[in-house]
């Protein structure tokens, strides 16, 4: 079981709520609305997102990895690398 399981329903709704944010962008675009008002709505999901991504990121810290320690061993430094590569990933983007 993923270590976000016990919230799923709660990031499924949180993800829905973003794409009718991107939903929106789109149709903002097609409107010809006024670039600052495009920019502003882009930074709010674009917060949406890492907000979830955060979110996922704490979870994983807190269930995979802290077992993969408790247990040591190549799993646990398998665990470490794969979480730093994903907050490098989050950093760059």
């Amino acid at each position: 079981m993923h270590g976000y399981a016990h919230d799923k329903d709660n990031y499924a709704k949180r993800l829905r709520r973003i794409e009718g944010q991107v939903r929106g962008l789109a149709r903002m675009i097609e409107e010809d609305k006024y670039c600052i008002d495009v920019l502003t709505q882009v930074s709010a999901t674009t917060k949406a997102l890492q907000a979830v991504a955060l979110g996922l990121l704490d979870e994983h810290l807190k269930h995979c990895v802290s077992e993969a320690l408790a247990e040591g061993g190549e799993q646990a430094e398998d665990k470490i690398r794969e979480a730093s590569d994903a907050i490098a990933r989050l950093v760059k983007s």
